[in-house]
């Protein structure tokens, strides 16, 4: 008797597991797709290098010019100010966590931390509003909403760094301790480079979660249609509150304006991904490409 004999029903269990992933797929692309076809429909009417490059000041509601330049200026800032101080934060967290935590201090790390995932984006907002606009008396600005973004943003980037240090061979420290190299240098040479990619994802997750935040950018920026390239003073744009402020118009051109900051923000996410892969690939060890 062939040791390779597959009996029909282990076959039609085989086939069925794989229909079934296959429609649990589809359906759950099916959201995606639409929502993706309407936005580009719906947003490249306005999507332009003019869109692009001039701001709303002294554009009027219903001119069927202007465009997301401070938005998009300030979207970038505010989330390039959080990104700074969140990623190496949550790698210092992370490699505390897998490498040297031990006792209650680690448990209660990972419980505040499991905490934060659940965190509402508008608690954050009214959080830095009570403590840094209200408490210290700071004006509304960029800089207050990245301090929001950074609340959002650490729990998944410590999640994320946490789970794929862990996911690193004991195999590879062991060979390093074995040839007498210190912990400190172990984990800088061995362990993140070899978790760099995944790393990265994580990064780029925390990023997408709240560069289409709206609640703390409500809260904090302020309103304007100006350019202020200084997220440490005044009221500053932002994308999203720009997308929620045209949407809530009943005119046409602001509708359209908003789908077209949507698109906006969807291509720039997809823009950081791409150059976050690319930077994890580059700097990864030659045996993982």
């Amino acid at each position: 008797m062939s040791l390779t004999h597959t009996s029909p029903t282990r076959k039609l269990k085989d086939k069925s597991a794989y229909i079934i992933a296959g429609a649990a797929f589809v359906i759950a692309i099916i959201p995606l797709i639409s929502i993706l076809w309407t936005v580009i429909v719906k947003g490249a009417k306005d999507f332009d290098t003019y869109f692009l490059f001039h701001s709303m000041r002294n554009v009027a509601e219903s001119d069927s010019f202007g465009g997301a330049y401070h938005a998009i200026l300030g979207t970038l800032e505010q989330v390039g100010i959080a990104a700074l101080i969140t990623i190496p934060l949550s790698l210092m967290v992370g490699i505390y966590l897998v490498e040297y935590g031990r006792g209650r201090l680690s448990q209660a790390v990972t419980f505040f931390v499991d905490v934060m995932m659940g965190l509402p984006s508008i608690v954050a907002g009214l959080f830095i509003l009570s403590v840094w606009i209200l408490g210290a008396g700071f004006q509304a600005s960029g800089f207050a909403a990245s301090l929001a973004l950074t609340i959002l943003m650490l729990p998944v980037a410590v999640r994320s760094t946490e789970e794929m240090l862990k996911l690193v061979s004991p195999a590879l420290r062991e060979a390093s301790y074995a040839l007498g190299v210190p912990k400190w240098r172990t984990i800088t040479k061995v362990v993140l480079p070899t978790a760099l990619p995944g790393i990265v994802t994580g990064m780029m997750l925390g990023i997408a979660r709240i560069m289409g935040e709206t609640a703390p950018v409500l809260l904090l920026v302020g309103v304007t249609q100006s350019i202020n390239g200084n997220p440490f003073s005044e009221p500053q744009g932002s994308l999203p509150l720009f997308v929620f402020n045209e949407s809530q118009n009943s005119l046409q051109t602001a509708v359209d304006r908003g789908w077209a900051a949507a698109l906006t923000l969807i291509i720039l996410i997809m823009l950081l991904n791409l150059i976050a892969r690319l930077i994890a690939w580059w700097k990864a060890p030659a045996a993982s490409r």
